[in-house]
């Protein structure tokens, strides 16, 4: 079977201790083992100034890397995750394609700031190296302390919007004609294949289809809490309302009204519109025998408070974007 593989020149942040805080790639190659340079032809890189092998201020060491990655096995180190991480952000692999088993244990904690990554350890001491090192220099500000960075801060997509880049991390995927607004969020193998809408919560492992929308405030369980297996995903024309969640997964044309969390073990009933004119009970499932259906409304009852599942016309895209939106 052939190895998929990822290669390329890389900037790599080496602390004091000789941990590696972050690495960027400006571009990667895939292809197959074979296809990987040979050491020859690895020995020039494009850096110039931009690397240095004596410590900053902040003690850190700006150091050139070429990394190859086997990408059906495990990380091994925090140049391996960087890589895998920047072929999410450059469309390079679409989520939930490549093997990101060790992704944490090979992520160091990271002190993220205007300055550039910083050891967590020594940060007082080093933000007190910078501040004397430049008095008159702009104050250090901590944006995060988190395994993973900004995206934007190593990968600027083409054809999306972004309200909050504190808000996409690094290994997010945008696809384009994405607009992420203020209040959406979006998480490393995760995000969207087509023009799509978000306002809400894209969880790890999570993927939108084209053309739906994901409301403000809206959630969708991913898998890294709780133990979970499945993987959720939202099909094409689909809306997951305002302040509305999913634990399921949705199909194509589908709407979970706003407010309304639908879970595995939800209790749903299957809304027949000649039972209810007969006044006869409904047929009730769990929300995971519905789990990727299409043409699915989900929509609580206001009299009777009971969640149903409501059948759309077939073949009907029923959530169209607008277009002008989402020409970036």
């Amino acid at each position: 079977m052939t190895q998929r593989t990822a290669w390329g020149w890389g900037l790599a942040s080496v602390d004091a201790a000789g941990r590696t805080l972050d690495v960027w790639y400006p571009a990667l190659s895939v292809g197959d083992a074979a296809d990987v340079p040979s050491e020859a032809a690895r020995a020039n890189h494009a850096f110039g100034a931009a690397a240095y092998d004596e410590p900053d201020a902040r003690g850190v060491r700006r150091v050139p890397v070429f990394t190859v990655s086997a990408l059906d096995e495990d990380i091994t180190d925090a140049a391996d995750a960087y890589l895998r991480l920047h072929l999410l952000s450059m469309r390079l692999a679409a989520p939930n394609t490549l093997n990101l088993s060790g992704i944490f244990a090979a992520l160091n904690n990271v002190v993220w700031t205007n300055y550039g990554p910083f050891a967590v350890e020594d940060f007082a001491q080093r933000k007190l190296d910078v501040m004397a090192a430049s008095p008159a220099a702009p104050a250090v500000t901590v944006l995060s302390i988190d395994k993973f960075p900004r995206m934007v801060d190593y990968v600027v997509p083409t054809g999306v919007r972004i309200g909050n880049a504190d808000r996409i991390r690094l290994g997010a995927h945008l696809a384009e004609g994405t607009t992420v607004m203020h209040e959406g969020f979006v998480n490393f193998n995760a995000g969207t294949l087509g023009v799509s809408m978000v306002e809400g919560r894209i969880s790890q492992g999570v993927v939108v289809g084209d053309g739906s929308d994901i409301g403000g405030g809206a959630s969708i369980m991913g898998t890294l809490s709780g133990g979970g297996k499945h993987r959720v995903s939202i099909g094409q024309h689909s809306l997951l309302g305002a302040n509305a969640g999913i634990g399921i997964s949705l199909g194509d044309n589908c709407v979970v009204e706003a407010g309304l969390y639908v879970t595995a073990g939800t209790k749903v009933s299957l809304y027949d519109k000649q039972r209810a004119a007969a006044g006869e009970a409904f047929d009730v499932v769990k929300g995971a025998d519905l789990s990727g259906l299409d043409n699915i409304l989900f929509i609580r009852n206001s009299v009777t408070g009971a969640i149903e599942a409501r059948s759309r016309e077939a073949g009907k895209i029923g959530i169209e974007l607008n277009a002008d939106l989402h020409k970036n």
